[in-house]
C-alpha cells in the first residue's frame, strides 16, 4: 500500500463531504443556481478522484509500479487544479471579485491531470500483467 495516497484520498474525501454539505445548505443563499452547479461539479470530481487515490494507494501494494505513483500524483494535482479552480470561481462570484475569472484556465489543466492519472493507471496494469502473464 502507498500510505501517502491513502491519507490524501481520505483527506480529500473528508473535505469533499464538508464542501458538499456547505454547497447543499449554505451556498444556495449566497450565489445563483449556475454557480452552485459549478461548485457541485468541483465537489463531485473531488469525491471521484479521492476514491481513485484510495484505489491507487491500495493497488500499489500489489502492483508496485512507478506509473501508479505518477497516477496518484496526477489525481492530487487534478483535484487541486480542477476542483480548486471551480471553488475559487464560485468564491469570486459570491464575493463580487471581478477580473480574476482567468483562474478558470486551471480547470481544464486539472481535467488533463485526471485523464493522465487514469491513463497511467491503465499503463501500469498493462506492464504488470505482461510480467505476471495474466
Amino acid at each position: 500500500m502507498h500510505k501517502g495516497f491513502l491519507k490524501a484520498g481520505a483527506f480529500f474525501a473528508m473535505l469533499g463531504v464538508g464542501l458538499g454539505a456547505f454547497g447543499a445548505h449554505g451556498l444556495k443563499k449566497i450565489v445563483d443556481a449556475d454557480s452552485v452547479a459549478v461548485f457541485d461539479t468541483g465537489v463531485r470530481y473531488q469525491i471521484y478522484h479521492s476514491l481513485a487515490l484510495l484505489l491507487t494507494g491500495i493497488l500499489f501494494g500489489t502492483f508496485q509500479h512507478q506509473r501508479l505513483v505518477w497516477a496518484g500524483r496526477c489525481f492530487v494535482a487534478g483535484i487541486i487544479l480542477f476542483s480548486g479552480s471551480l471553488y475559487l470561481l464560485t468564491f469570486f462570484k459570491a464575493s463580487g471579485i471581478v477580473g480574476l475569472s482567468g483562474i478558470g484556465i486551471l480547470t481544464p489543466i486539472g481535467g488533463l491531470g485526471f485523464l493522465a492519472g487514469w491513463l497511467l493507471m491503465l499503463l501500469s496494469f498493462n506492464t504488470v500483467s505482461s510480467k505476471l502473464k495474466l
